[in-house]
């Protein structure tokens, strides 16, 4: 299978600390790759200079080939590349439906007009509801997206993603501020976007069952350097990993994975 993303020696400075240092790796396409690591890791700004919100001080980033380095946030989109927030971002006085109907009019590079002819704004809404039913969302169509529980609006936010037709979701701990009855939910969704197959999944997440569960792949984070990169079961064994986690300390010489 083609490599889909590719990072080479990317590495970020502020100041005198060094987030991400040196990393390099390389995601298949229709991979599920998950990316752990002890909190101040580097595993944010790594997602941040994958999505474009941050420029590295050195190193590359390639996308299908293409130097995406100096990419910023919109064209990599436009590229396929989606990134959901620790914080949900949706438009909380438009309704669920219309959320997701504007991301479908804007993949289609459509605006509202006043006399666009009102049967193609159905097949964007028909498009739209398609979505809602994939994150298990279609009986709130009709809500606010003000009044969603956390865990919907981490749901739509999702599915407005999916709806810009991304080939990437890089997803940056989507269970994160929830309450453990709305977890099984969104795990569910993003089960249901794997068994779909046609996407690139890069996830964020501190629930370990969750990442040996999806994951075909885990990369984890130490101190800004890539400490290890393998299957979930060649992770879990690793001793490295676990001197990392329950130490906060390793052995610097290379990990064999």
């Amino acid at each position: 299978m083609s490599t889909l993303i590719e990072t080479s020696d990317l590495s970020i400075t502020f100041g005198g600390h060094t987030a991400v240092d040196g990393v390099s790796i390389s995601v298949p396409e229709k991979h599920f790759k998950s990316i752990i690591g002890p909190n101040g890791a580097g595993k944010t700004t790594f997602f941040n200079l994958l999505s474009g919100q941050l420029t590295p001080t050195q190193g590359k980033i390639f996308y299908r080939g293409k130097d995406i380095t100096k990419f910023s946030p919109t064209n990599r989109t436009r590229e396929g590349i989606g990134r959901s927030f620790q914080i949900t971002n949706v438009f909380p006085n438009l309704t669920v439906l219309e959320n997701v109907r504007l991301a479908v009019q804007s993949q289609a590079g459509v605006r509202y007009q006043m006399l666009f002819h009102y049967k193609k704004y159905r097949a964007f809404e028909d498009k739209a509801l398609e979505w809602l039913k994939l994150v298990l969302l279609e009986d709130k169509k009709d809500s606010l997206a003000s009044n969603l529980a956390h865990g919907e609006k981490r749901k739509l936010e999702i599915a407005m993603l999916l709806a810009l037709e991304t080939e990437v979701l890089l997803l940056d701990e989507p269970t994160a501020g929830m309450s453990l009855e709305e977890v099984p939910a969104i795990l569910e969704v993003i089960r249901r976007i794997k068994e779909q197959g046609n996407r690139t999944i890069i996830l964020i997440e501190h629930k370990m069952d969750m990442i040996l569960d999806l994951s075909d792949s885990v990369m984890v984070l130490f101190n800004g350097r890539l400490l290890a990169d393998g299957t979930p079961e060649e992770i879990m064994k690793n001793e490295t990993v676990q001197s990392a986690y329950l130490g906060g300390q390793y052995d610097e010489r290379p990990v064999e994975t």
